[in-house]
């Protein structure tokens, strides 16, 4: 086994229902198959439900899972403060609801330790990635990366596909400067990422659309929007630096 650690976050709001099915599931794939030290971190992000009660019976069962309480709400934020505190050599993160396929974790993974990238994200709009999702929740994804891609001037092809690592150079290099607390961190981070000349690993995986998914698809969308044109402006304004994490690297 590798001697590099890793931090798998799962982020949750009112999730009690799903959390310790979904746990057991990531445990048993990262004991078959994933080699390197690693360990879960639940970060209860302002549940009310009862979530934060499975996450500590969790964390007591199981040495290897740990977790976080928050009393805000916010993907942006849970991320934030578990990735900045973290020790580990790579974190990343997914969804609760397990959309993408676990077989894609050591893709993710490997990115980050074996071949040298700065952040791995994983696609749903990738010619080889593949995908079951309705008609309306593809179409808005597809325009919003167009969008994406449009305005910030990018090359990462899905922005928000809720499997994403980071070095954790990476992650205290870029994390501090992105202000979205929410949904669209994603989004933001990882073109800051990629203007500041961080190599970005765009991964094709296998995703399911989670039918008990809660996320309010118009209002988060007009949210992104606005964050998009937050950052546009900011890239407008101030040309971003090459970090020093791409020194020397080839192109």
């Amino acid at each position: 086994m590798s001697s590099a650690r890793v931090d798998i976050v799962i982020p949750v709001l009112n999730e009690a229902h799903v959390l310790a099915r979904s746990v057991s599931t990531v445990r048993a794939y990262l004991q078959a198959n994933l080699d390197y030290d690693w360990r879960i971190v639940i970060v209860d992000n302002g549940s009310i439900d009862g979530t934060g009660v499975v996450a500590r019976e969790l964390c007591d069962a199981h040495s290897d899972v740990r977790c976080m309480s928050l009393r805000q709400k916010g993907r942006g934020r849970a991320l934030r403060q578990c990735w900045m505190q973290s020790d580990a050599d790579a974190v990343c993160y997914m969804d609760v609801d397990l959309s993408t396929e676990l077989r894609y974790l050591n893709l993710l993974i490997d990115s980050i330790l074996k071949h040298g990238y700065d952040v791995a994200t994983g696609s749903r709009l990738l010619p080889d990635s593949r995908t079951r999702r309705s008609f309306f929740r593809e179409t808005v994804s597809r325009i919003y990366n167009l969008l994406v891609r449009t305005a910030l001037g990018t090359q990462f092809s899905d922005a928000q596909c809720g499997f994403k690592a980071m070095s954790r150079a990476a992650v205290q290099a870029i994390v501090p400067q992105v202000r979205d607390e929410s949904w669209f961190f994603d989004t933001e981070m990882l073109t800051l990422a990629e203007k500041q000349g961080l190599r970005i690993a765009d991964i094709p995986v296998e995703w399911n659309e989670d039918d008990d998914s809660r996320v309010k698809i118009l209002r988060t969308a007009w949210d992104d929007i606005k964050g998009i044109w937050r950052v546009r402006k900011v890239l407008r304004q101030v040309r971003p630096e090459v970090s020093a994490l791409s020194a020397g690297r080839r192109p």
